[in-house]
């Protein structure tokens, strides 16, 4: 027996459980930053080896680079890797302290006039970059971006200058949403989650719900989607707590777990529709596999 005080041993899933066949796909595949955070998430792993590997893609400046969100590939920090970042620091409850003050110092220097954040800033220029972001000299404001860090930093109550004007933008971008695609709903989504005014989020995200469900932008039926259709429900309501969570049906959710569970490949892993580089789908399938597994998880399916 393990004497007492001793560190918890590694949980080991069950042999041919959807989480048994992940893990062996993760330790395959994934880098070490997405083998850390499996080992978090699913084998009571601890946080500083995640911090640990982060690190590699920290850059002096406070921001985050080299590939850490594999759409960019080069050193140069980003605002895309940097709100990658946050959601790792995020999800191993690290979002705070000298870190995040220096990862808000980056965000002030790379704002655009109106104090948000652009996508894709000009010091990617010369590096490869996914097709469907556009480096130029002047880009503009983006709710892609600027969204999920606001969010994030509200989540975890951290307080900065820089956030005042973001957060004015974030509510402006979100609240004049007439005509949208999934991942702009789904950062308008990260940023309602965690606004501080709760009672205007609600009633914001009340509206994109609809807005949702009339374009078009959810599968409501997974298994017979329209052509082309790569979203669904749990997409957008990734966890039951989730504002998005009421613009679905119990049935439309139920049917969307099915959909998420059976889509387990026979390697182990979850597919990605990301695909412009050779080396995109097999650094992107290991995130989405963690996705998937807490995602199901969130909702009380068995995973192992």
């Amino acid at each position: 027996m393990p004497e007492t005080g001793a560190s918890p041993l590694p949980q080991t899933p069950p042999a041919h459980s959807p989480l048994f066949r992940a893990e062996h796909f993760v330790w395959l595949t994934a880098r070490v930053l997405e083998q850390r955070l499996f080992a978090y998430h699913f084998l009571n792993g601890g946080p500083d080896p995640v911090e640990t590997a982060l690190d590699a893609y920290r850059n002096t400046d406070g921001g985050y680079g080299h590939a850490l969100e594999p759409d960019l590939r080069g050193p140069v920090s980003q605002p895309l890797h940097t709100a990658h970042a946050l959601r790792v620091l995020d999800a191993v409850g690290r979002c705070g302290g000298q870190r995040v003050e220096r990862v808000c110092r980056y965000l002030t220097s790379v704002s655009t006039p109106e104090g948000a954040l652009p996508t894709v800033t000009p010091a990617q220029r010369g590096y490869p970059t996914a097709p469907f972001l556009p480096v130029t000299d002047a880009p503009p404001s983006d709710l892609l971006t600027t969204g999920p860090v606001v969010g994030l930093l509200h989540r975890n109550e951290v307080w900065h200058a820089w956030l005042f004007r973001a957060t004015d933008f974030c509510w402006q971008a979100v609240e004049s949403l007439q005509v949208s695609r999934p991942d702009e709903i789904q950062a308008a989504l990260t940023f309602l989650d965690a606004a501080p005014d709760r009672s205007r989020a609600q009633a914001t995200a009340d509206r994109l719900g609809r807005l949702v469900r009339d374009q078009g932008l959810a599968s409501l039926d997974p298994s017979n989607p329209a052509p082309g259709a790569h979203h669904f429900p749990l997409d957008y309501a990734s966890t039951p707590d989730s504002l998005a969570r009421a613009w679905f049906t119990d049935d439309e959710i139920s049917r969307s777990l099915d959909f998420l569970a059976a889509a387990q490949q026979e390697d182990g892993g979850w597919p990605t529709h990301r695909r412009w580089a050779p080396t995109i789908a097999q650094e992107t399938r290991p995130m989405v596999t963690i996705r998937s597994l807490r995602t199901l998880r969130a909702y009380g399916r068995e995973v192992g």
